[in-house]
Order: C-alpha cells, then structure tokens, then sequence
C-alpha cells in the first residue's frame, strides 16, 4: 500500500490532476490502510504485546488517523498497563473529539473508576442515558449496542432485558463483534450463573477462539464444578497472550487455595510487570501477607492497591472472599462489612456477607441473603440460600449441652437420638484428648436432599462426593437418605467432622487443609478401626509408584485430583503424615503444632518445631508411607503384568508368579464367570491366606461369600461374611445378608448386632428395623424394642395398624395413656383387629379405677395369698 500511495503522490498529482480527484483517491486509501493497520494494532493487544500496540496506537493517532476505535485501543492498553492517568485524559480528548460517542463514553466510565472518580462515572452514564433518550436513531450499530447494554446495567437494568433488547440484536446486526458474547457471559458469571455463562463463552469461542478473553471466561465458569477443565482453557488464554492479567491472577487465586505462595507470589510478580497499579494483584499480596501474619505488609499491600481509588469496594471484597475460602469466615466477614460500607449496594459484597454468617453459624445471614435477593432477584447464590431457608424452616432442632442438630421431622424422630449419642461421645473423647473446652454449641445440619446440602455448603447445586463440610463451628451433612445407592457410615462422617471443629477451633482456622484432613481421618480410626481409610491395593501402588505428593505440598492435592481415587488418597496420605508424626514425635509434638499453628506461626515452622524440618521430615516420611505400603500383604507377589497378558492360559500355569496378586483376581473372576465354584476357591483361597484384612469391594472374601452361597454351604458363607463384617463400616449388603441367615437360625443376638451395623450406613430402612424388633421381642429387651417400633411408625410402615399395635403392647404398663392413643391408631386403620381392641379393653378398664382404689389395693394386705376375684378386680 506504501509503493501505492508514492505512485499516487508522485505521479498523478505531477501530472497536475484535480484536487479533487486526489482527495477521493486518498479518501479510498487511507480506510483501507487504516483498517489494517488497527487490526494488526488489535492483535498486538491479544496477544499481549502491550508496549508495541501502545506504540503503534500512538503514532496513528499522530498521523491523523481518524477512527474512534485508535483512540479506544490506546486507552485500553494503557489502562492494562496501569497508565490511569493517561488513560483519563485520552478518554477526556476522545470524548472532545467524539461528542456523541456512547462507546468513548462507558470507556471513560472505567477509567474515571479506576481513577478513583466517582461522580465522572455517574456523569458520564447520564450523558449517554441524554444521547440515546434524544439520538437512538444514531445508536444502532452493534458495538454502540454494547455500549449501551453496559450502560443500562450500570444504571441497575434488568439483566436479562438487556440481554434481549440489546446484546442479543448485537450479535444479530455483527456477528463479527465479540464484545456482544463476551459481555453476556460476563453478565451470567456476575449472576454466578456459571452454566449460562459457559455456554456464552463457548459460542463465543466458536467464532472467536484465538480471544483469551473467552478462554478466561471459561474458565471462570467451570472453576467451581471441573477445575481441570477450568485449568485447560487457563492455560489456552495464556498460551494465547502470555500477558493476560485476568488469566494470570486466576492462576494466583488457584495457588492461593493450593497454599503454593511461592507460585502466588511469582504470578503477583508478573501482573505487576505489565501494571505496576493493579488492585487485583496487590490485594492477592495482601491475602498472603494476611495469611502469613504480616499485618505491616498486608498494610503496605492495601495501600498499593488504593493507590488511584481510596475507596474501592472491590479490595475488602476480595481480600474477605479470600480469606473465606481459608475458613477465616470472622475476618472475611468484617472485610465484607467494610465493603458494604464503601458501596453499601455492592451485590457481591452482600452475599459474600450471609455465606459467612452462615459458616459461622449466625442467623443473621439468611436476614442478608433475603436482603441480597431483594436488592437482585437474578443472583443465583441469593435465590438459593432464600430458597433453602424455606426448607429449613420445617426442619426439627434437637439440642443438648453441647450441640445443636437440626434434621428432618421424619429423619430425626427415626434416628436423632442415635445423633446426639455419637456427637456426645465424640465431645468428650476429642476434648479431653486435645485439651480443649468448646465455648459455643455446634451446629450440625443434616439435610435429606443432597442438592440442599450442597446449596447450604457451597452456595450452588453440585459437591457430589462430598458427605460432610466443617466450616469451625458448623456441620452440614448428607443424610443417609441422599446416598440410598452407596451409603457410607454415617457415624464415622459424623465424627469426622466433628474432629475438624476441635482442630479449627485449636488453630482459629489457621491450618492446612491437609493436616485438617488428615489428624480427621486418623480420629476416625482411632475411634473405630473400620472407619476411616487403610492401605489398600490401590494405594500400594500409588505409593510405591511415585505418587506421594511432599508434604509440604499435599493441600494441593485436594484440590484438582486425576482422579477421584487420587483424591481419596489424599485424604489418605494425609492421615498416614499424621500417624507418621504421632509415632515418632508424639501426639504431644501434633498439640504443640496446633497451638502454634492458632499463633500465626507458618506450618513448616511449627512442623520443624515440634518435629524437624521440612527437609528432613519429607524423606523420612516417604521412606515410612513406602514401608507401609510395602508391608501390605508381603507373601503376595504385586508385579503388575500387561492387561492382555492376564488372559492367556499360560500365565495362569506359572509363567509368572504363582501368588501373583492380580493373576489371581482374574483367574478367580473367569472361573466364577464360567460358573466353576470349587475351581475358583484356590485362586481366592491364597489371597485370602496372605491378605486377611482385605475389606474393599473387591475383596477375595466377597467373592468366596458368593461362592459358599451358590454351593448351599451357609455355615462357611456365614463364617466369611462375619469376616467381612468386621473389616467394613458400610457393607450394607454383608450386614443384611447376615441378618437373614441369623433369622432363619434364630440367633437373634446376631440379628441385633448386624442391625445396629447397618443402622450406622443406612438407618432409614424399615425392612431392617422389623428384624430387629423380632430380635428384641426374644431377647426380652423391650426398651430397645419400643425405640424400633417408634422408628418403623415414622417410616410409612405398610402395616402401620401393626405397628401402632406392638408398640402399645410395650408400654402399657409404662405409658397406659400413650399406649392407648396408639391402640386408637391401630384400631382406625384396622377396625376388626381383635387384639387391639381386647388391650384397648384393659387398658380403659384399669383408667376407670379410681386412684383411692388404686392405693389401696397397693397396700399390703393380711390375706397371704389373692383371691381369684381380688386378681380379677385388679
């Protein structure tokens, strides 16, 4: 285009053409080049080469270029580089030289913000409110639309009209525009609507897919429900533009919670490379610095972020959501108060607020998340948590010295006292154990509903995995009736969590989500060794494998595991760091760590304390985690053969290692396929002599049980399942085997303790509670006999007339007037039940006696023996 434009100049204007002429020539020209040139300028801004596209926007500008969108890239890239000054007075002479322009305008609305300049911010949207009111006509190319949509939402327009009457006509009349998705998904994530949201973007990216911005907003949305996903399109946008802010400090919050703040800091660093004002990034230092007890440097950091804005709202908000996600919810609380204080409409700020008070268990938060959803009907988190406070208004309390528990009507009247037994025990093993009186009662919430746990949890539907949360004062809970398919015990889940309210309280929230997790998990076997988790097959060889993950980095295990079984051997790892310290050092040494830990001392500091330092701890722990794994079942040869390899015949004939772990499994899986009974109890036979405490769902064991029980051999099968029995918590199925072979052998004491088995995985089942009132009514034990009727009257029992009748039955002479209103029951559901009627008839003929008669017929009398009709008239 240059030799072009020298021939033009050089020769036609030599040749003494018309002025005229010329300037139509140079008219076509230079749009044209122009045009090129700002989408070369454009892509140095994506790609993040800032410096360049700053450069570049200049020296147009100073060259007459004429378009608007020069001068608004050249704010842009200063804006990214922090130049906020500069930036307000190009926006200053854009508008001057633009009068009309909407889209200079809501540019000027972010830079006057960032400036600290509030009142220009709401003068700049009244003027444009002025120029569409008066010009709309002028107003309806696609890129003014999405000027316009920014404005209406400023002004507090409802999103999803401005989704319809503007955004949605943008992509209509340009499709080419990509701030019309991008602001709609921003709008959705703004609503925590993450679904909508990453449905905007992924359109979006369909059109746009070398725009980092759209790879952000992905993930943004899935950072809550698929953090590897998340993770992919994190590193696409910085793939993209190495530059990004947005990307950069999401991967600073990401380490944050990983407690990698030698990662945190490095991304830090490299924000403020590219803008040296960022308050997104100084208020992350500030996170750190607030974690690592700094108060001088958090200071110093907030200061730097208020820099151009004293009063912007957005730091205290994210330093208090950052300091929530490390369960510090008293001080993420006060920071979101301060806050609302700045910007008392701030909607983010509020609803941050009631999750807080949730977590710490005040009330006064569903208040604010009514007041949260009053002010923004279309806030997700909002709507949930009003939602949910309807459900939990029918709830039941049950409460005690200690504790407050609310349940379902139904669930707690079937098995809260069981609840408030094992929170009771629990209580007084774990605060004598850890030397620590709990000032204020825990809250524990059981929710029938898993999506209502997960709303009260983490504010939105998903979670699934997730039996319970602590937050330090407050339990929430999966009930048993969310996990009908695979439950799991209930009583170690409960214990569990309540020995993360001992340690949270211990440290005020100060500790490692690893160490939290793990001394839990070793509570859990310390209180019973079939709860919790246990060196396995599967952990074996993970550990053995090279999938130990350093101590000082195992919190970031937890958070975006390969698998589900790596996240289940994180929690296992950290429990195994745990028995490691209290073997070695003591469970003085893990006290000592706790108190330091609630003093601010770093964790390697207080490890290194009580212990020894990281450096050494870390292989020493390694050489420990290895020798346990290796002590798993040593008579068994563990070598791993190739998948196809296990299927020949000749391996099974010896070619490998005749106690080969996994050629064993398949050659007992294909001979039990193929029907073989005995001919598989060899192969399960050697495994079950080298690895007796084989409890997992594979188990030898298992299988051996079926195949005592297709063969009719029920007393070996018997004898295999109490086996199994006392190797797992929550082998429902074992336990009700069990039960029924007990029933028909008539051993009852066997039917009420594999009863109470499964009453600890699932104690919703009425079928169960029946055998065990059969058990209780040979055992003689008409207390525990009356507390299962109760159980099977709230479970819709199909003979409820039965019920109500046997129940009556036990407390007659107890409780004669309840007694009767069940009889009544019984009576209304089965009119002719004759033996209802002829208990109902004693019992109303004992009420009609008289309390003088009463007494005296209590009183000894001379006659050493009754008469028959003195026995009668009693």
């Amino acid at each position: 285009m240059l030799s072009f434009a020298n021939m033009a100049l050089n020769g036609f204007v030599n040749k003494r053409l018309p002025t005229a002429f010329f300037m139509l020539i140079l008219l076509w020209w230079l749009p044209t080049t122009q045009a090129a040139d700002l989408e070369e300028c454009q892509k140095l801004f994506r790609t993040g080469q800032y410096q360049a596209c700053y450069e570049m926007a200049t020296k147009a500008i100073e060259d007459y270029a004429y378009q608007e969108d020069w001068r608004h890239l050249l704010i842009q890239t200063m804006m990214v580089q922090g130049r906020y000054e500069e930036a307000r007075d190009a926006v200053i002479n854009t508008i001057s030289r633009y009068p009309t322009s909407v889209r200079a305008r809501i540019l000027g609305y972010d830079v006057f913000k960032a400036n600290g300049n509030l009142e220009r911010c709401a003068s700049l949207l009244k003027e444009i409110d002025y120029l569409v009111a008066n010009r709309s006509w002028a107003y309806g190319e696609a890129s003014n639309l999405v000027a316009v949509s920014k404005t209406a939402l400023h002004l507090g327009a409802d999103p999803k009209s401005v989704l319809e009457s503007f955004l949605n006509r943008a992509k209509e009349q340009n499709a080419e525009l990509s701030e019309s998705w991008l602001l709609a998904g921003k709008i959705a994530l703004d609503k925590k609507d993450f679904q909508t949201a990453g449905e905007e973007f992924s359109e979006g990216l369909k059109k746009f897919e070398d725009e980092p911005d759209f790879h952000w907003g992905m993930a943004m949305a899935f950072a809550e429900s698929d953090l590897q996903k998340a993770m992919k399109h994190l590193n696409d946008a910085l793939n993209i533009n190495t530059n990004h802010i947005p990307s950069i400090l999401f991967a600073v919050d990401y380490h944050i919670d990983a407690e990698n703040y030698e990662g945190a800091n490095e991304g830090i660093q490299r924000a403020l490379s590219i803008n040296p004002h960022s308050p997104e990034a100084w208020t992350y230092q500030a996170v750190i610095e607030h974690l690592h007890n700094s108060p001088k440097g958090e200071q110093r950091s907030l200061e730097r972020a208020t820099s151009y804005w004293k009063e912007n709202p957005e730091v205290p908000h994210l330093l208090g959501k950052k300091l929530s996600r490390k369960y510090r919810f008293q001080e993420g609380a006060a920071f979101q108060k301060k806050a609302l204080e700045l910007d008392p409409k701030h909607p983010s700020a509020r609803i941050a607020l009631a999750q807080d008070l949730l977590r710490l268990g005040d009330d006064s938060g569903w208040t604010v998340a009514k007041e949260a959803h009053d002010e923004d009907p279309y806030d997700v988190v909002a709507y949930n948590l009003v939602t949910l406070a309807d459900v939990m208004a029918k709830f039941k309390t049950l409460e005690n010295d200690h504790f407050i528990v609310r349940m379902s009507p139904k669930e707690a009247a079937i098995y809260g006292d069981r609840v408030l037994a094992l929170l009771n025990r629990a209580h007084k093993v774990l605060t004598e154990k850890y030397g620590i009186d709990l000032e204020e009662k825990t809250i524990i919430e059981i929710f029938p509903q898993q999506k209502d746990f997960a709303i009260r949890t983490f504010s939105l539907p998903g979670g699934d995995g997730f039996l319970g949360v602590c937050f330090g004062r407050v339990i929430t809970a999966n009930s048993p009736a969310s996990q009908v398919a695979d439950p799991s015990n209930w009583e170690a889940v409960l214990w569990h969590e309540f020995a993360h309210v001992i340690t949270l309280t211990l440290t005020q929230n100060k500790m490692p989500r690893w160490l939290s997790e793990g001394i839990s998990v070793h509570e859990e076997l310390e209180a019973n060794p079939i709860w919790g988790q246990r060196m396995n097959a599967e952990y074996r060889e993970m550990t053995l494998g090279g999938e130990l993950t350093p101590v000082s980095k195992l919190s970031s295990a937890f958070l975006s595991p390969e698998t589900p079984q790596h996240l289940q051997y994180a929690y296992y790892e950290s429990a195994l760091v745990v028995d490691y310290i209290i073997k070695n050092h003591g469970i003085e040494s893990l006290r000592a760590i706790l108190k330091d830990l609630g003093k601010g001392i770093e964790i390697n500091e207080a490890i290194a304390a009580h212990t020894a330092d990281m450096s050494e701890l870390e292989p020493a722990f390694e050489q420990f985690a290895k020798a346990r794994a290796e002590s798993l079942a040593p008579g068994l040869n563990w070598e791993r053969p190739e998948t196809p390899e296990i299927n020949t015949p000749n391996l099974w004939a010896g070619v490998m290692h005749p106690k080969n772990y996994y050629v064993l499994q398949q050659k007992a899986g294909r001979l039990m396929r193929d029907e073989k009974w005995e001919e598989a109890k060899e192969p399960l036979q050697v495994l079950i002599d080298n690895y007796p405490n084989n409890g997992e769902d594979d188990s030898p064991l298992k299988l051996m049980a079926i195949i005592h029980r297709e063969l009719k051999e029920t007393k070996k099968e018997k004898a295999i399942l109490n086996k199994l029995a006392a190797l797992s918590a929550d082998d429902i199925d074992t336990f009700e085997r069990l039960i029924k072979i007990a029933e028909e052998e008539k051993n009852w004491k066997a039917v009420a303790l594999n009863g109470q088995r499964y009453l600890s995985a699932n104690p919703l089942n009425p079928r169960i509670y029946r055998s065990m009132a059969k058990a209780y009514q040979n055992l003689s034990s008409s207390t525990d006999a009356i507390q299962v009727w109760k159980a099977i009257l709230q479970m819709d029992p199909a003979d409820p007339a039965e019920a109500n009748f046997k129940l009556a039955s036990l407390i007659a002479d107890s409780d004669p007037t309840q007694a009767r209103q069940h009889l009544l029951r019984a009576l209304e559901d089965a009119p002719r039940y004759r033996d209802a009627h002829r208990l109902l008839q004693k019992l109303s003929k004992q009420a009609s006696i008289s309390p003088q008669a009463k007494a005296a017929a209590a009183e000894p009398t001379a006659a050493p023996t009754p008469s028959p009709k003195r026995i009668q008239s009693k």
